[in-house]
Formats: C-alpha cells, structure tokens, sequence
C-alpha cells in the first residue's frame, strides 16, 4: 500500500488472519461440501447472451484462496457466436481446463450441439481430472443445455415462451 502512495493501517484496524483449523474444531459438518454459487445465463431482445457467476466459496476452503467465478473462461463466459456458460464446482479443476470458454469452442469450432459440449466437458474432462460440478450454458438462439456430474444441481429455467422449471436432482427436468 505504501509503494502506490496508500498509507499502512495501524495494526488494530488490519483484518485479523482466520483462526486455523476453526471449521474443523467445532466438528463435522452436515454436509461437508457445500457450494454457494449462483450463475445465470440470459439472451436478451436482441440476441444478445451473458453470463454471470458468484460464490462464497465451498466450506472450509483453503484461506485466501481464488476459485473459478472470478476467472473469466473458467466459471463464466459469454460470446454471441458460441454460447454463454456459468459454472459451479471445485474450481481449481475448472480453471485448469476453462470450462466454459472450452464449452464455448467445441460449439463454435467444432460445431458440437450445446448439451453435447457441456456433457463432454462436465461428465468425461472434468472427472478425469479428479473434478465435479456443473454448468448451465445457453446459446444466441436459445438453446439451454446444463450438465453435472453430482448428485445434484440447482438449477432453473424461465421464458416468457414456456412455462418455468425448478429442479435438483437428474431425474427431474
């Protein structure tokens, strides 16, 4: 801070350091993975598309660690002529293979459909590299594809051409 001409702050007013091992000591968690990301893909009047991702990050998470939302081409992307993606999962494999700019390619490039892509991706790349999680992708003429390799994934749809959809779990819509 000094260097660009911002002063230090007195050390009572610097952000302490998180207590180590605070998660852990107070005892296993219900659910020891939890994931508080939300995304959104949209396509506007125009035919314009957009993504956006946010987290707080999974639970017990290594301090000072950066995750995929932030990283464009890992957790999010948006190109008119491919698709828009947002993603949700263990970041630092999302990031290793952006994820959702290499969604956006194989439909641009390679010309796969988009639920080809995102299934390429989330149930064959990601796993092989030790990763899960999911995405929902759409595309400049509306196409709506999502995929995950989880239990589950909230997830939901809504259009002023059909009615709107909000599931979980793989057998449901």
């Amino acid at each position: 801070a000094p260097v660009v001409g911002i002063g230090a702050r007195p050390d009572d007013r610097r952000v302490p350091d998180p207590a180590p091992g605070k998660l852990i000591s107070q005892g296993p968690q219900p659910d020891d993975r939890r994931f508080g990301t939300v995304g959104v893909v949209a396509l506007d009047s125009r035919g314009d598309i957009a993504a956006g991702t946010s987290t707080g990050g999974m639970t017990a998470k290594r301090w000072g660690r950066v995750g995929d939302a932030p990283i464009i081409g890992a957790g999010t992307y948006a190109d008119n002529r491919s698709c828009a993606v947002s993603a949700t999962g263990s970041g630092e494999y999302f990031i290793r293979l952006t994820v959702a700019r290499t969604i956006c390619a194989l439909v641009q490039y390679k010309g796969l459909s988009l639920q080809d892509a995102t299934n390429q991706v989330v149930q064959r790349d990601l796993p092989m590299i030790g990763g899960d999680g999911g995405v929902i992708a759409l595309t400049a003429d509306g196409q709506l594809a999502w995929s995950y390799n989880t239990p589950g994934m909230y997830r939901a749809r809504a259009s002023s051409e059909a009615p709107a959809v909000v599931a979980i779990y793989k057998d449901e819509p």
